[in-house]
């Protein structure tokens, strides 16, 4: 009897794309196999223990409101929760949490158990089994040949892997792990393209050395929300402070004194670096004339005394990091457990891969996470619960599964990496997103969630909830539809918040327009819409009192923003065959003919987001398909 049978789907890596990837396929019934380095740390947080953050908070809720894991996980394992730019438009608030990082792998090992169709092996893959262009299985390091019907490589760092401080390089995809070396050439042998990249992670610093009281405390909310949708999900661990100190000019002395000895200065590293996350290097040369930088200083479990430096990645040499490190206030006396490192790796050009993540040059097999070029733990469950989805779903010959821009911020990711490429790692901003007031924290559900009803994603206790959600917005619009407030109920209320009076009775609607004016502060002069809350639960009536006042408020941006989606979704409806010869338009420009043929949009929308197709090759195309 043979160890391994022929799987559905095998999944390459243990990270947070191929946590995602193996969970939602075993979900919808797939049979499974989960291949990774170290079976004790799946969904490793390899850099910050956090997971959130600006647009990559609604990442996370959206990853739930499709039946994934990553917000069930972070929502037992946090150790302080923020909800960032209160002080803005709800269009980006973004929830953010705090983990513990031991915690957070435990979880995802209990998850990944608790599907008795997906299995574990803890190995290295070499190469794929493929027979007419398609994945039929993996070759791995051990010499096991397993079949399937799909692939799926979630391989994060550890392609070619190399981690630098100062001068001292060594293979690994993370400190103290192996790379994978083999599969890269495998893959160009096969035709697809690769190229360098390059990321890092600050010095672990023992809690114990160091002087708190030199810090500002950053202290989480007491009004704790969540990333996942579903009740009696919470953490019951201790709630920590995060601390916040400066770096100061002999700080910055130290480390220009030795750029020399720095491995981004003296050429060793060519991988492009995230822009948006720089090592503290880079910083001081991007801004010469700052004084300072500010420094997150974060725990990193519940009960361990070791902190994350969050803003001073550096693949410095150990002993010049500990030198600057001393000069910081409150770091004085810190010891290190582990410095900063940086680590090159490879990535595939993303434009080789169809929206569902299928590879264009090999059927049944899928790309998902770093290996795309992307950044962040958010990002890469993304990409891996939709690889999951779609390996799944063409092994049953059904209908692809694909996220509009307009749809979900997942699917703003995936259409920029499929249409777009990449020249650095990848990293989510709500300012990707043109329509950002829909593409909400709060709403995340709404939008998503009957789509993983559909797929069978869902299960039966988040449709439940689900509908009573649903269910209590409609009741709630419909009550505040046939609500009108007299002077005499409202403006004693709104004189105290400087609004202007009104002179006869106006619908609460209108009222709840003004900038000011809060929903939760007036229920108690709406007596219909008080008792109605009252026969809810409290996060309900949260809930849904918080997505009715957005809607109610922001109504002019929404109509307008769903406008435009649908104008857009027009040009989406206008597919392209797919064996078009793009090469034949002979009237429009070089540029773009080269890069519709290499990239090869599925439809209208597609091909007009491509960088270098202009409105006029549009049009050429829109002739040549009849239009």
């Amino acid at each position: 009897m043979s160890l391994f049978k022929k799987y559905d789907v095998i999944v390459v890596g243990g990270g947070h794309a191929g946590c995602e990837a193996a969970a939602i396929a075993a979900t919808l019934g797939s049979d499974v196999l989960l291949i990774t380095h170290d079976i004790m740390r799946f969904a490793a947080m390899s850099c910050n223990p956090a997971m959130g953050g600006l647009a990559k908070g609604q990442i996370v809720r959206e990853i739930d409101a499709l039946g994934g894991q990553s917000g069930i996980v972070t929502d037992l394992s946090t150790i302080q929760f923020r909800m960032l730019n209160r002080s803005k438009g709800p269009a980006i608030w973004s929830p953010r949490a705090q983990c513990d990082k031991y915690r957070f792998s435990e979880e995802w090992r209990n998850i990944l158990q608790s599907f008795p169709n997906l299995h574990l092996w803890q190995d290295d893959v070499n190469e794929l089994i493929i027979k007419s262009k398609k994945a039929c299985g993996v070759k791995t390091k051990l010499g096991a040949e397993i079949l399937s019907n799909t692939v799926v490589l979630t391989n994060g760092t550890f392609l070619n892997g190399k981690i630098l401080i100062g001068n001292v390089t060594f293979e690994g995809g993370r400190l103290a792990e192996t790379s994978s070396n083999s599969l890269t050439d495998y893959l160009v042998k096969l035709g697809f393209s690769t190229a360098r990249l390059k990321t890092g992670t600050p010095v672990r610093i023992d809690g114990r050395s160091i002087d708190f009281n030199k810090m500002t405390e950053q202290e989480g909310e007491e009004d704790q929300r969540k990333f996942s949708f579903l009740p009696n999900i919470s953490s019951k661990l201790k709630q920590r402070s995060c601390w916040i100190t400066y770096t100061n000019n002999k700080v910055h002395n130290i480390l220009k004194d030795n750029f020399s000895l720095s491995p981004l200065f003296d050429g060793t590293i060519v991988g492009t670096g995230p822009r948006y996350c720089p090592s503290i290097e880079t910083k001081l040369v991007t801004f010469p004339d700052k004084d300072l930088h500010q420094l997150f200083v974060e725990p990193e479990g519940e009960s361990i005394e070791e902190y994350y430096l969050n803003g001073f990645s550096s693949s410095m040499p150990w002993d010049v990091q500990y030198k600057a490190l001393q000069n910081i206030p409150g770091l004085e006396n810190a010891r290190i457990y582990k410095p900063g490192y940086a680590i090159e790796y490879d990535y595939f050009d993303p434009t080789q891969l169809h929206p569902t993540l299928e590879t264009k040059l090999i059927k049944n097999l899928y790309f998902a996470g770093q290996i795309n070029g992307t950044t962040g733990y958010e990002e890469a469950g993304a990409q891996g619960i939709m690889a999951g989805i779609n390996a799944h779903l063409i092994i049953q010959a059904k209908e692809e599964f694909i996220l509009n821009r307009n749809d979900a911020y997942i699917g703003v990711l995936i259409d920029d990496l499929v249409t777009k490429g990449v020249d650095e790692p990848y990293r989510m901003f709500t300012s990707r997103a043109e329509y950002r007031v829909l593409l909400r924290q709060d709403n995340a559900d709404i939008r998503l969630t009957p789509y993983a009803i559909k797929l069978g994603t869902c299960s039966k206790e988040r449709e439940k909830v689900f509908k009573a959600k649903t269910d209590a917005i409609e009741k709630g619009k419909k009550i505040l539809k046939s609500i009108s407030l007299s002077p005499d109920e409202i403006n004693a209320y709104l004189i105290s918040k400087q609004e202007a009076v009104i002179k006869q009775k106006t619908k609460i609607e209108q009222i709840l327009t003004r900038n000011m004016v809060k929903l939760t502060e007036i229920e108690s002069v709406i007596p219909s819409y008080a008792e109605f809350l009252s026969e809810m639960d409290e996060k309900l009536a949260r809930d849904v009192t918080e997505y009715l006042e957005i809607e109610i408020k922001y109504k002019g941006y929404i109509d307008r923003e769903k406008t435009l989606a649908e104008k857009m979704s027009k040009l989406n409806d206008l597919m392209i065959p797919d064996k078009f010869d793009f090469s034949k338009l002979n009237s429009i420009s070089t540029e773009a003919r080269q890069k519709l043929q290499r990239i090869k949009p599925k439809n209208i929308g597609q091909a007009r987001r491509i960088p270098g197709v202009s409105p006029s090759d549009i049009n050429v195309l829109l002739v040549y398909l009849g239009r």
